[in-house]
């Protein structure tokens, strides 16, 4: 009874982690045949738990949706990033969610066992959060958009991009990015042909479903540092490339990733992409790096360098 209870455990577990198992799959997880998946599903479905039948050859299974929100399996670093994720989500930069989280933080830290409450508090007696003025973006347009990144569904909504009107896209979402500040859509813009940036807090309309998609082969590796470059420059008036004599990690420390992009080209350089709606700022930035750097593009900064170490040693010369 003990083994099967356990192996109960195991399949929600499973079924809470991917969409879509084929039960040969589920199967070769478990160490058992196909018939003993087919009946710990219907023992999970006398539980409450809505696991439904997919058609095919091999047959398959998914964790739905149904009348009441069953319980959930959460490993304890599981437990303990939703905890934390509760308690800062106030401060966040999802609006309309701060009740709901405190309630939904109340029930999990009622059953959290306390080597797990313990951890959770001593993080968050220990975290000074930084509350950074920004856009807000609703909770429901995120779920929204996560959901149709995991089950491959092209989404509708009308964009206000930073210049122009705004417009109705079509896109196969690939994944969201949120840097601190802001949320990021990853996406192929089906009229574009192309990968864009689309900042959430931008999208005028709730987001609609469409059609299903093949997924592409995502831009970058990492959607991270895809968005970094994308918003590095595209966004200012002025765009420059630089290479600074320092290690790409030590630059990335002292830059922002909404407007820095850094590429490393050995241990000690490091190529960066940064933007900046003036001349003055973008030198601004480049004095706070504090490490030596020559410019590649535009030609304008370079002109404003010279002109401005002329007006510092016309300032030396006066003085002295």
């Amino acid at each position: 009874m003990l083994e099967t209870s356990a192996r109960l455990l195991k399949l929600l577990s499973l079924l809470q982690v991917r969409r879509d198992w084929t039960g040969p799959e589920l199967a070769g997880r478990l160490s058992v045949d196909v018939r003993t998946i087919r009946r710990d599903v219907d023992k999970l479905r006398s539980l409450g738990y809505p696991v439904t039948s997919l058609p095919g050859a091999t047959g398959g299974y998914r964790l739905g949706a149904g009348a009441e929100l069953p319980p959930l399996l959460l490993d304890d670093d599981e437990a303990v990033a939703v905890a934390v994720g509760l308690r800062t989500a106030a401060n966040g930069t999802v609006a309309g969610i701060e009740e709901t989280s405190v309630r939904a933080l109340t029930k999990l830290e009622q059953v959290l066992p306390s080597r797990l409450r313990r951890r959770v508090q001593a993080l968050q007696a220990h975290t000074t959060p930084l509350v950074v003025v920004g856009p807000t973006v609703g909770a429901e347009t995120l779920t929204v958009i996560a959901a149709a990144c995991r089950d491959h569904q092209q989404l509708r909504f009308t964009y206000a991009a930073s210049r122009g009107e705004p417009a109705r896209r079509l896109v196969e979402p690939q994944g969201l990015v949120h840097t601190g500040r802001r949320w990021y859509l990853v996406a192929w813009d089906v009229s574009k042909q192309d990968w864009r940036t689309f900042r959430v807090d931008r999208i005028t309309t709730e987001p609609t479903p469409a059609a299903r998609f093949t997924p592409r082969e995502p831009p970058a590796q990492e959607l991270g540092e895809f968005v970094s470059r994308q918003v590095a420059s595209s966004v200012y008036t002025y765009q420059a490339v630089l290479t600074v004599h320092a290690p790409a990690r030590a630059v990335a420390e002292r830059s922002s990733p909404t407007s820095v992009s850094v590429e490393a080209v050995d241990d000690d350089t490091c190529l960066v992409r940064t933007g900046a709606e003036s001349l003055d700022r973008m030198v601004f930035y480049l004095l706070y790096l504090g490490f030596e750097f020559e410019v590649h593009e535009p030609p304008e900064l370079r002109a404003h360098l010279a002109t401005l170490v002329d007006r510092m040693r016309n300032a030396i010369r006066v003085q002295g």
